[in-house]
């Protein structure tokens, strides 16, 4: 899988563990970034944080989270969509803001970043990262208004693509999401405390209750007169990330309302329906594809088992060091059950097929095992384009099924067949309003427009953007 993930929040408001819960919400969240992790926590009169690269239990030890003192607060995971992987760009970004300090976490990516950027450097804006993220700052100080709430306002105007937002003053949390709501956030309590996740894992793990989502486009904010709601902006055209469902989210998670693992069972029957197979075993590639694969082997009837072993101590930031073992990285994240493949029908069920070279490794291994046959079933439709709403996607000529047909990718893998979840299957098994889904990965229709399209190479240099500008 290349599918790189994007950002994780949390926020906690009146809680006299804000900062260790924030630092909870960050482990649960460790699979939306591993880049870097912060925490900012208000004691009401000043701010209070610990930021560092690495992984949440890399980055907090006993000592730090007793520095971070107060009852209100906020954390970031961190994986880089636009803005390279430097210090100055860890999150919660802490700024001054009109003579008082503000916290701001950002999970999206904002498509005229580099446009608002240079007209604002033009007239002497100085950014001190190279996030996305930091343009919101910079509008918002520009901004006429003088409450945060007008001030954000005026930010959200001008800009354009997927947000979550957390913003944390001296007294006060606020909470935002973008018009189309691509990214998840949700909101739960715990006693008289509230928490903000960008999915529920992030409450569970606090044991704080799940309320509701953020809704697209509004703005809440808790503080010491209780929680307001306002529609920051009115709802566009709603176009929640469908990859959240297949891939990304926790399968133990509720996000845009609904159950992920619960959501990944009906692909994987709608996936027997519309690719049935004539096999003995139906196995999984772990973990993300787990649940998808329970759901086919349910509707199919073909017995579900456990024939690859994942080495779950191989994370998702894993140097290899020399070009042999990053040729056999698949051998180190992958083990297979010889004695229960050898001589049998298969199918694979996965997630999806990025490039297609971890797959077809994959298969060769399961082929040097033994296995007679191999049916391979995705439970997400072939990615033909490059998202650019928070998701590190490779170009689209770096998309096998963007330049191939399935049976030309059948035959790269080495699989005696291969069936793609159909895009309608997809929809209709979230259970949630077709129409409400953002499926540009799969068609290219993309529901928010950039003036051109954006490369991979400038969201990686963004940084270095003055020097090569490159649109995006």
């Amino acid at each position: 899988m290349s599918l790189k993930h994007f950002c994780g929040l949390f926020g906690a408001y009146g809680s006299e563990r804000a900062g260790g819960q924030s630092y909870l919400g960050l482990y649960a969240l460790q699979h939306r970034g591993q880049e870097s992790t912060g925490v900012v926590t208000s004691d009401g009169t000043c701010f209070h944080s610990h930021q560092c690269p690495g992984l949440v239990r890399e980055c907090f030890e006993d000592g730090d989270l007793a520095q971070l003192k107060g009852h209100h607060a906020i954390g970031h995971n961190r994986y880089s969509t636009t803005g390279s992987a430097r210090l100055s760009n860890i999150q919660p970004l802490v700024v001054d803001l009109q003579g008082s300090p503000l916290a701001i976490a950002h999970n999206g990516n904002l498509v005229n970043a580099l446009e608002l950027r240079a007209a604002m450097e033009k007239d002497g804006s100085i950014f001190q990262s190279s996030t996305d993220s930091e343009v919101f700052v910079h509008l918002m100080a520009r901004s006429r208004h003088t409450s945060l709430e007008g001030m954000m306002r005026s930010a959200a105007e001008q800009v354009r693509g997927a947000y979550c937002l957390l913003l944390l003053t001296l007294d006060s949390v606020v909470a935002v999401r973008d018009p189309n709501g691509f990214r998840p956030l949700c909101m739960g309590r715990l006693g008289d405390s509230v928490v903000f996740s960008s999915e529920s894992c992030g409450l569970d793990i606090v044991g704080a209750t799940y309320e509701r989502e953020i809704k697209p486009g509004e703005m809440v904010s808790v503080g010491k007169s209780g929680i307001t709601s306002e529609q920051l902006l009115p709802a566009g055209k709603i176009s929640m990330c469908v990859f959240e469902l297949i891939y990304f989210s926790r399968p133990d998670s509720l996000v845009f309302g609904v159950s992920v693992d619960a959501v990944r069972k009906a692909f994987g029957r709608r996936l027997a329906m519309e690719h049935p197979a004539d096999a003995d075993l139906v196995i999984s590639v772990p973990d993300s594809s787990n649940a998808a694969a329970l759901g086919y082997s349910m509707a199919s009837g073909i017995p579900l088992e456990l024939g690859l072993i994942r080495n779950h101590y191989v994370g998702r930031t894993f140097i290899y060091p020399t070009s042999e073992l990053r040729h056999d990285r698949v051998r180190i994240k992958f083990n297979p059950v010889r004695e229960l493949l050898h001589n049998k029908r298969v199918v694979v069920v996965d997630d999806s097929i990025v490039r297609g070279t971890t797959s077809r490794k994959l298969m060769h291994m399961l082929r040097d095992a033994g296995v007679k046959e191999i049916h391979v079933r995705i439970s997400s439709p072939p990615i033909t384009s490059s998202c650019f709403y928070g998701i590190d996607t490779p170009t689209r000529g770096e998309l096998i099924a963007a330049n191939s047909s399935v049976e030309d990718i059948r035959g790269y893998l080495g699989v005696d067949s291969l069936g793609y979840l159909s895009v309608e299957g997809l929809l209709e098994s979230t259970g949630l309003r077709p129409q409400d889904f953002c499926v540009a990965c799969f068609t290219g229709e993309y529901p928010v427009r950039f003036t051109n399209e954006p490369s991979k190479l400038a969201l990686e240099q963004f940084g270095d953007w003055a020097v090569k500008r490159r649109r995006r």
